[in-house]
């Protein structure tokens, strides 16, 4: 067991508490495989039984209710599940779903895991989008022109004031998963509008889930000026370790989530994303995801994570594998250890979402914003891959099929015209 002054383990010892990693997609086996790489024994949840965790090498997934509408049966299931373990396990989330569920359960969940209460209260003031850029301008980290409506009157208010094209988001964002199938907003982040009237059209589709909803002005600038922000916070509110990427392309294009990152260094986003969770209190694991405005050069919040992401598969690349010193802070009372805060090492690499990736590739090149020799450049190595794992191969081959579907359906639709 190493020592303070020594650094940090790099590998657990035997002895070392399991870990429950909450939610299942591919973003919780990413952080499975971390931790499984670090010599821990893991697991996952989830309430959708189709999600990537069922089928991955790293641990077994466990079936459970879904926390949003059967809370207690939730809770009891967990409860349950911290039994079949020797030690009180960590938990961890992957998910939003279950960032809130911790929050509402934090002090019966506190009596059969590892984790930090009061972190969970605060991590689920940043569940939703309302309260994030409610303490975002509070704590000194600027948002766009944002307004939350409940009605198709504040909605035209909004739209006769706005500078187009304006955005419209859910609060939550599983709340654009309840809609039927074939609904043009199911599982979308976001909806885009050009007009007041478009954004009318839009909000009338989207009040379908929730008439309760954000519009916002978007942050001027190419896929390039957006950053993001990954860190780890320790129990007493300290950063241990947090590194930063900027945005080659994303999926959608110009409003959607990072295909290709690669590290960047800029001391002025890093202080104001330091500073913003500082002035909250915030412990654990958070992605912020910013943009520098070309209008004004304001660097301004598109929205936080309290959880780990997609993105935060970065960090371990970077040198600063906040998953592990999250768990290494959460057990500090075990080992007797404090975490030695760590800064970034690896600089030179781009980290892929190859499924969002290829996804986007056709949108980006006819909107000219990909030109073949910009490709091969972000695909010059050395490269980090999150759903590229040839130990995985189940999900390696989910992969590549989706890939190829996304590549190739594009061109079949050319060539074999649809029938009317």
């Amino acid at each position: 067991m190493a020592s303070q002054a020594q650094g940090n383990p790099n590998y657990a010892p035997a002895e070392w508490p399991p870990v429950v990693v909450m939610g299942a997609y591919r973003t919780g086996v990413v952080l499975m495989r971390d931790l499984v790489r670090r010599g821990l024994t893991v697991c996952c949840v989830d309430s959708n039984p189709e999600q990537y965790g069922f089928r991955t090498v790293y641990g077994k997934a466990w079936l459970c209710p879904n926390p949003d509408e059967q809370p207690e049966k939730w809770l009891e299931f967990m409860i349950g599940l911290s039994k079949k373990h020797a030690r009180k396990p960590v938990l961890m989330s992957s998910a939003d779903v279950f960032v809130s569920a911790m929050a509402q359960h934090a002090e019966r969940l506190a009596e059969h895991f590892v984790f930090v209460a009061t972190g969970a209260v605060t991590q689920s003031l940043l569940a939703t989008k309302k309260r994030q850029y409610e303490l975002s301008d509070a704590h000194g980290l600027s948002a766009p022109r944002t307004q939350f409506v409940t009605n198709s009157e504040e909605v035209a208010a909004f739209g006769r004031e706005a500078r187009f094209p304006c955005l419209l988001k859910p609060l939550h964002f599983r709340d654009w998963e309840r809609f039927p199938a074939g609904h043009p907003l199911l599982g979308e982040k976001i909806a885009l509008a050009d007009s007041p009237a478009d954004l009318a059209d839009k909000y009338r589709l989207a009040s379908e889930a929730s008439a309760d909803l954000m519009v916002q002005e978007i942050i001027e600038g190419p896929d390039t000026a957006k950053l993001v922000y990954l860190s780890c916070y320790d129990r007493t509110g300290e950063r241990i370790g947090a590194c930063m990427v900027r945005e080659l392309r994303t999926t959608p294009v110009l409003f959607g989530s990072a295909s290709v990152v690669e590290p960047v260094t800029d001391p002025e986003a890093d202080a104001l994303c330091d500073g913003f969770l500082r002035g909250i209190g915030y412990k654990g694991i958070c992605e912020i995801e910013i943009k520098r405005d070309t209008r004004d050069g304001v660097v301004k919040m598109i929205e936080a994570n309290p959880r780990y992401s997609v993105t935060a598969d970065v960090a371990s690349y970077a040198g600063v594998d906040i998953g592990w010193l999250h768990y290494l802070d959460l057990i500090s009372d075990i080992t007797g250890n404090s975490v030695v805060p760590v800064v970034p090492s690896g600089r030179d690499f781009r980290h892929i979402v190859l499924e969002r990736d290829s996804a986007t590739f056709w949108g980006a090149r006819h909107a000219g914003l990909l030109s073949w020799g910009e490709l091969f450049r972000s695909y010059r190595p050395p490269l980090a891959f999150f759903d590229f794992d040839l130990r995985d191969w189940r999900l390696t081959l989910s992969t590549i099929d989706r890939v190829f579907r996304n590549l190739l359906s594009p061109l079949v639709r050319r060539v074999i015209p649809r029938r009317h």
